[in-house]
């Protein structure tokens, strides 16, 4: 980790970079969140506050009840829910996770949600804030029990495929039947896996990027066997290039093969 930046590596050596949230962002996602918890409160109750005319004790003992409820079931089940996400904290774009990077588990967003009463002592997040300044990663109390960190979270961008992958000649679309047999055999999580891979290429570094295109490469070549003069001497990472053009770019060729048809159609007509 290199300032308010998280690396995590993954067993197969790949290396992820996230930016941490500070305290400022994080406590304006808690401002936001107390908001919404203010008016969720409220309307439970004024709900409520009808049965303080048939007992009053009754009431009362819901109200603490329904507080403590609300304070600690508020993160835990939107968190949950919205995989580490609040209202809040979705607003500002920011993420819990866990601080190894492996799968948030619900363990440990109940102990970050438990463990916040303290963070908020004596007033105003005071402790949790001081404990976001002097820790490496950024946590509070609840993050340090959880194991959890809170990130900034990327809009997910749509990319321009006509850019990222520009108009360079495909061979492997020079065998068409192999080209669908491709389409069919690689599932949808494989393809969003290699566009990502190709997209945030310039993210990983040369070594680990090298072997990353290289397992990608095998993987589809194990698929789908094209001819050995299409493929020799073609790198790793061109393959793969190929591969997200045949699997993403499919509807635009098609169109673009029916105008052409098409047009070459009407010219034959005018000819006769």
């Amino acid at each position: 980790m290199s300032g308010s930046e998280l690396r995590i590596r993954t067993p197969e050596g790949i290396a992820f970079a996230y930016q941490l949230a500070g305290p400022i962002t994080r406590c304006l996602a808690w401002a936001i969140d107390i908001v919404v918890i203010f008016v969720i409160g409220t309307t439970a109750f004024i709900t409520m506050a009808r049965l303080a005319f048939f007992n009053p004790d009754l009431f009362g003992g819901l109200s603490v009840v329904a507080f403590f409820v609300l304070q600690l079931g508020y993160g835990v089940v939107l968190e949950w829910g919205w995989r580490g996400q609040t209202v809040g904290k979705r607003l500002l774009r920011l993420r819990v996770m866990d601080a190894d990077g492996l799968r948030l588990q619900f363990h440990q967003i109940l102990m970050r949600n438990l463990v916040r009463f303290a963070d908020l002592l004596p007033a105003c997040y005071l402790v949790g804030g001081l404990a976001c300044l002097l820790t490496q990663k950024a946590q509070r109390l609840g993050d340090l029990a959880a194991g959890t960190v809170v990130v900034h979270h990327r809009k997910p961008v749509e990319p321009d495929l006509d850019q990222l992958l520009g108009n360079k000649y495909n061979s492997l679309r020079d065998h068409p039947h192999l080209a669908a047999r491709l389409r069919q055999r690689a599932t949808p999580a494989e393809a969003r896996f290699i566009l990502q891979a190709l997209i945030r290429r310039d993210e990983f570094e040369p070594v680990e990027r090298v072997r990353l295109f290289s397992d990608m490469a095998a993987h589809f070549h194990s698929l789908v066997a094209f001819p050995p003069e299409v493929i020799e001497g073609m790198p790793d990472e061109q393959f793969v290039r190929n591969v997200v053009d045949v699997l993403f770019r499919t509807h635009a060729v098609r169109s673009m093969e029916s105008a052409r048809n098409r047009d070459e159609a009407g010219e034959a007509r005018a000819l006769v």
